[in-house]
């Protein structure tokens, strides 16, 4: 809350940020330098090999005696001793602010609060959930059971604020629940997870003095001998099995028929690892006229509604269901009697509220605080997009990668921890409203509850802003311009980039984005101000060129240009940005070709180019790009060297589906022998998921080609499964020709 120490921590992450661009320069110059060597060895053809500088601490190498032996430019040399004197400076400024402890060096930040929770409940206060306290209450009374000996487990799972402790306070406190049980016990649980102190609560007064986990479970154990029992637990975090497993033994093996166990928590991992998802509730939003008995019941108490009605069911559409944000904010309007102070609550961002931000956004905190470092990155980086809007799970991921908020691990691909990290935040409830695949359990579009939204929003209003166009002179914009690493632009009517981002000065932008916009030109100079971008996305834009300036980003790694109807060609430059590592082109239909150094895109890992109707070829340098991992269409043959031949596929590791176009009458056939298909149709035993091929020969006078791509397909369907569950389609007719490998299923393991 200091703001001295404000600035202090604002300077140290810029400082952080011009570290990692340095670094990245540097490692981009060895990347160059490796390129420009294959190309003066004249073999445009040969495989780059990537060599990447690793470090294992920023403090080893930002020493000037090891820099002079290793830094190749003499420029980034400069840059390195100049963040090495800011460095000192700021090492010599934390004195001021006693960071020192006596035990650790480093005084830990003070966290949230964990509020203790009881089993009381105000029943005239709670408005909705009539159906989930059905639900719960028949699981409570009925005899049937799937676990142990009686022992049935019900998790209520959802975000912070949503109300299941209130939820489980209805159950816990109805007559019939409390008839049928011999003994109830409510115990908060909370963080971290301590079996002792979870044993002495529910055996109460007559527990021992002694804090032996055995002699305390012991006693557990007598003091629930025969008894049908219903325990609560509230506000479970942990989600280590070896936790649980101790304190479960006991209380399946003891107690009468039809006990009971009720977990609040806001991670599915729990219910997971207490094997209970069979009956677990997901509590979500309460629905607006429910929202507003809350909202009016603490805001008006006995005063007349009637002059504020319509505001007040303005404000409670900012709740988005949350029943902790209508309590929130029908509290902060008990005292305003003022129709101008009811507008000013409605017409401010929730987040400017101060008892929104104590109250709704605390138990989010508590969420937020539990992330590891690398999560929290992924979490905020979702504050670039609008509300409301539904992002697809492997863009995120690759726009994490971009920024390198996630890392590879071992042997395992940078996607393969972002699958982790996605998994992790929806588990959570921090993501909402799934839509899967229709063949398997994978969650492909989700988004943010809008509250969440707000509250990422909240964290990084410093660093990520969203400007809609006629907003631009703002006084947020303004003061936040050079810290703004995150920018995203909505509605800019036809016309130019707008070169605001330039008067703002936003250099350090890492991220620029535009969403339902009409951009049509890009200023050169301004694409020459941000030297810091690593994600470009203007899909959906009508664009006429790419300006030959973007191959200056060297830190560039995610661009997509998808739908840009208007754009013919790429830039040549576009292929010096050594660290590029998506590229969308989806459905640019008036794009002709490719530029014919690609294959100086090393760190390409997904190139995208279906729906480009005009993209009779491929240069041959894609074959080169080892690094390449996805390319959902693949258009082979021609009559010129220089263009790719299905051959030229044999270097690429690919992955994911892929759609062959074969063009022309010059593919021979040795060229399918070259593309050693039955070493690319591959079965990933971690996700079980195959690979797919499809392919469409257009303008050719036979299907030989497809012929022997098909009896690769057949030998190695037959070869994975004899029950012909797999279908591989082909027609042959007139000028087309396709071949079709579609709904590929893993065999049962």
């Amino acid at each position: 809350t200091d703001p001295a120490v404000k600035i202090w921590l604002d300077e140290l992450k810029d400082i952080s940020y011009q570290m990692v661009d340095v670094l990245d320069e540097w490692n981009t110059n060895i990347l160059k330098q490796q390129v420009e060597k294959q190309e003066r060895e004249g073999d445009p053809n040969a495989l780059v090999t990537k060599k990447k500088v690793r470090f294992s601490s920023f403090s080893r190498y930002f020493c000037l005696g090891k820099v002079s032996r290793v830094i190749l430019r003499h420029d980034i040399a400069l840059k390195i001793k100049d963040l090495n004197d800011k460095l000192t400076e700021i090492y010599e400024e934390r004195k001021k602010y006693q960071f020192l402890s006596k035990e650790l060096g480093i005084q830990q930040p003070q966290q949230p609060q964990r509020p203790q929770t009881a089993s009381f409940v105000d029943i005239s206060e709670i408005f909705g959930r009539e159906n989930e306290k059905k639900v719960l209450i028949t699981n409570l009374l009925s005899d049937s059971s799937a676990e142990g000996k009686g022992l049935l487990i019900i998790p209520i799972v959802g975000m912070g604020g949503m109300g299941k402790t209130t939820l489980t306070q209805l159950a816990y406190n109805d007559d019939r629940v409390k008839t049928h049980f011999d003994l109830r016990k409510w115990v908060c649980v909370s963080d971290p997870f301590d079996e002792i102190k979870i044993a002495k609560a529910i055996i109460g007064q007559n527990a021992p003095n002694s804090n032996e986990l055995d002699e305390v479970l012991q006693c557990m154990s007598t003091s629930i001998q025969g008894k049908r029992f219903l325990l609560v637990l509230d506000d479970v975090w942990t989600d280590d099995p070896k936790k649980w497993e101790q304190l479960k033994v006991p209380l399946i093996q003891n107690g009468a028929k039809g006990n009971r166990i009720l977990v609040t928590t806001r991670k599915h991992e729990v219910a997971k690892m207490m094997r209970a998802t069979r009956n677990m509730i997901n509590l979500g939003e309460l629905n607006d006229e429910c929202c507003l008995s809350i909202f009016n019941h603490m805001a008006f108490s006995d005063r007349d509604v009637h002059e504020f009605g319509d505001v007040s069911k303005e404000i409670v559409k900012k709740c988005k269901g949350l029943p902790l944000a209508a309590k929130t904010l029908g509290s902060l309007m008990q005292n305003k009697t003022k129709m101008g102070e009811w507008k000013e609550v409605l017409n401010s961002k929730i987040w400017d509220l101060e008892k929104v931000e104590q109250e709704v956004f605390q138990p989010l905190f508590l969420s937020y605080n539990d992330l590891a470092p690398t999560i929290k990155c992924c979490l905020l980086y979702c504050a670039t997009f609008p509300k409301d809007y539904k992002f697809k799970r492997d863009d995120l991921i690759k726009l994490w990668m971009a920024q390198d908020y996630v890392i590879s691990k071992g042997n395992k691909e940078k996607g393969t921890t972002g699958d982790a990290v996605f998994d992790n935040l929806m588990a959570r409830s921090f993501f909402q409203d799934f839509e899967k695949d229709l063949d398997t359990v994978t969650i492909r579009r989700c988004k943010m509850h809008d509250i969440v939204h707000d509250f990422v929003q909240f964290l990084t209003k410093n660093e990520c802003l969203i400007i809609d166009h006629g907003e631009e002179t703002t006084s947020e914009s303004k003061v936040f311009g050079d810290k703004v690493r995150h920018l995203t632009l909505r509605y800019v009517p036809e016309g130019p980039l707008p070169l605001f981002i330039s008067s703002y000065d936003c250099k350090n932008l890492r991220t620029l984005a535009t969403f339902n916009s009409r951009i049509t030109t890009i200023d050169p100079n301004l694409i020459l101000q941000l030297k810091c971008l690593r994600t470009l996305n203007l899909s959906l834009n009508p664009i006429k060129e790419l300006p030959k300036e973007i191959g200056e980003l060297i830190h560039l790694r995610h661009i997509d240009l998808s739908f840009n109807h208007i754009l013919k060609k790429l830039p040549d430059t576009i292929c010096g940005l050594y660290n590029l590592s998506t590229l969308r082109l989806v459905c640019c239909s008036n794009l002709t070709k490719l530029p014919e150094n690609m294959g100086n895109l090393i760190n390409l890992k997904h190139l995208y180019v279906d729906g480009c109707g005009l993209l009779k070829s491929f240069p041959k340098v894609i074959g080169r790009l080892t690094s390449l991992q996805t390319l959902d269409v693949c258009s082979c043959g021609g009559d010129k060297d220089e263009e790719f031949q299905i051959g030229d596929l044999r270097n690429l590791n690919l992955e994911g589906s892929l759609k062959i176009q074969l063009r022309g009458d010059a593919t021979d056939k040795s060229e399918v022998e070259k593309a050693q298909f039955d070493e690319m149709i591959t079965y990933d035993e971690e996700v079980h998921r195959r690979n797919m091929i499809s392919g469409e020969m257009v303008w050719a006078r036979d299907g030989w080609v497809l012929l022997e791509i098909a009896q690769v397909c057949r030998r190695w369907l037959s070869y994975r499964r004899g029950d012909g569950g797999s279908m591989l389609g082909m027609n042959i007719g007139g000028d087309d020709c396709n071949l079709i490998c579609r709904g590929w299923v893993a065999p049962r393991l």
